[in-house]
């Protein structure tokens, strides 16, 4: 039997850019307690909400300045507390994100340990150095070292993302007995589960130099160890047994086998895989190659069969838009679009849509690192040019894989600033908003808000779809087919990835189809996607 959150499908908010509703330009609660129905109306089960606690926003919400509050910029508690219970009474759960890898270095317990005979000093990792360099070689993911020299504690802080961002240490027992607390306010607030950010690195088995590679050295001394399992096993045991709730982490270079060990022992209930990711990357997100359908149809796949339950997601508040990237933005954008739509609900698993996904969003039109507000891609960017990257390839980098190419705001007309807000957006708003925007979509018919509620509501009427076994039919690089079965049923889906119509000779009933079909014939349109049944 299915568990609540293996029958529902996810949607997510990055707040910021959902929904301004007083003119400040920035999202906050009470914009996105103004769209519940909508909400409600496309099918969505679930909201995964992004950081809406204390943040001087060094990395926008991902520095955690005080765990138990609500960041003035979103609302107050009393607006939380409104959400989660507007969101109740149309059968909606609230996730929070959870982010203990780190904290920020505004947050009070970091400012403490700044002081040696502090008793916060033992919550961070501090370090003398080597003489004048750092304790040890490893990199930061945002680019550059990973520890930050503090003239005031006279060492090193050991941070594996932005300086702003201090790892906490979870040698020290006290540091884990303060994220229980953390973790039962929500819960007792009505939260249904945690979306857990870099969780499989919060664990530092030693902090030895790490072996060469091309960035990231120290990884071999942090990734999935032994006491990150311990942990989690902990507070699945002290915390989550405890409550109806869920928790997905976000795990970084995971393997098939390394999410079997954390969803085998109930560490968690899902993790977000990075493989099918690399469809148009080399080696690392900044270097794109051109899209191979083949190769992201191969990833999928994997993960399908050798992991028990996926979370299936397309994009993400750090992932470019999956139309620009897997689809097509200018004579198939709609047909594409669709076509990821199909494949997202098809999926054996838990399906994520990103907020903006159901209409079609695409990546940024910047011209220039000024409109840029994500620091990974300013660090990034800096970084290139010290590299002696030209002027010409670096902003290349940054306009396909920056992170804000999914935190512009959300589209919801064809007004000033898309509806987003009355008064100056926080960031630029696309400027294809007249084209692409919610208001258009509501009530058509043929939009592809309309298509994803009609995918969303197949899912939930279909057992075949929630917990069928998943069968790989074919993996091209124009085609991309595979089986649903349950007991007696089988669906066929079957997706055409190129600009090109594809021969595809196999036989059912139509079931849907983003090109509107009532018949199948044995030929794919571009971009066409369609779920037949099989008996």
């Amino acid at each position: 039997m299915l568990k609540w959150w293996q029958e529902r499908v996810v949607y997510q908010i990055w707040p910021r850019s959902f929904q301004d509703s007083n003119g400040d330009g920035i999202g906050d609660l009470q914009g996105i307690i103004a769209h519940l129905d909508e909400l409600k109306d496309l099918g969505v089960g679930i909201i995964w909400l992004s950081p809406v606690y204390p943040s001087p926003n060094a990395d926008y919400g991902y520095d955690i300045s005080d765990y138990t509050g609500i960041n003035p910029e979103f609302g107050t508690m009393e607006d939380m507390d409104q959400l989660i219970a507007e969101a109740a009474k149309r059968d909606i759960k609230i996730v929070m994100d959870l982010v203990i890898n780190h904290t920020s270095d505004q947050h009070p317990w970091f400012q403490s340990s700044r002081e040696k005979n502090s008793p916060y000093r033992d919550y961070y990792i501090w370090r003398p150095g080597r003489g004048k360099r750092p304790p040890n070689n490893w990199g930061s993911f945002f680019g550059g070292p990973a520890w930050e020299y503090d003239p005031h504690s006279g060492e090193y802080y050991l941070h594996l993302f932005a300086k702003n961002q201090p790892d906490l240490n979870y040698r020290n027992p006290k540091v884990l007995a303060e994220v229980k607390d953390i973790l039962r306010f929500w819960l007792n607030k009505g939260i249904a589960g945690f979306r857990c950010d870099v969780i499989n690195i919060i664990w530092k088995s030693s902090l030895e130099n790490g072996r060469w590679r091309p960035a990231l050295k120290g990884l071999e001394h942090y990734l999935s160890q032994e006491g990150c399992h311990r942990i989690l096993q902990e507070l699945r045991r002290e915390i989550f047994d405890h409550y109806d709730c869920f928790t997905v982490g976000e795990t970084v270079f995971v393997t098939t086998q390394m999410a079997r060990d954390f969803l085998g022992q109930g560490e968690l209930d899902m993790v977000f895989s990075f493989e099918h990711m690399g469809a148009d990357e080399l080696l690392i997100k900044w270097f794109k190659r051109r899209f191979s359908p083949k190769r992201l149809a191969r990833a999928l796949t994997k993960w399908q069969l050798e992991v028990p339950w996926n979370a299936n997601y397309l994009e993400n508040h750090d992932q470019p838009r999956s139309v620009s990237r897997f689809g097509h933005e200018g004579e198939f954008w709609e047909q594409s679009a669709k076509l990821l739509c199909v494949l997202l609900l098809t999926l054996k698993g838990t399906p994520f849509i990103y907020q903006g996904q159901e209409i079609g969003m695409t990546n940024f039109d910047y011209t220039s690192m000024e409109q840029i507000r994500d620091i990974e891609s300013h660090n990034v960017y800096q970084l290139a040019k010290r590299l002696g990257f030209p002027p010409g390839l670096r902003w290349k980098l940054i306009k396909a894989s920056s992170r804000d190419n999914a935190r512009t705001p959300v589209q919801w007309n064809g007004g000033p600033n898309a509806g987003f807000t009355t008064g100056k957006p926080w960031i630029d708003v696309n400027s294809n908003y007249t084209k692409i925007n919610m208001e258009s979509q509501l009530n058509d018919p043929n939009s592809i808000r309309s298509f994803y509620k009609k995918m969303i509501a197949l899912r939930r009427e279909s057992p075949v779809l929630k917990a069928g076994d998943f069968e790989p039919v074919a993996i091209e690089e124009s085609l991309f087919a595979f089986r649903r079965k349950l007991e007696r049923e089988s669906l066929l889906v079957l997706l055409n990835f190129t600009q090109a119509a594809v021969a595809a000779p196999y036989r059912g009933q139509v079931v849907i189809s983003n090109y509107d079909r009532t018949s199948y014939g044995g030929r794919l349109e571009p971009f066409e996607a369609v779920v037949l049944r099989e008996n």
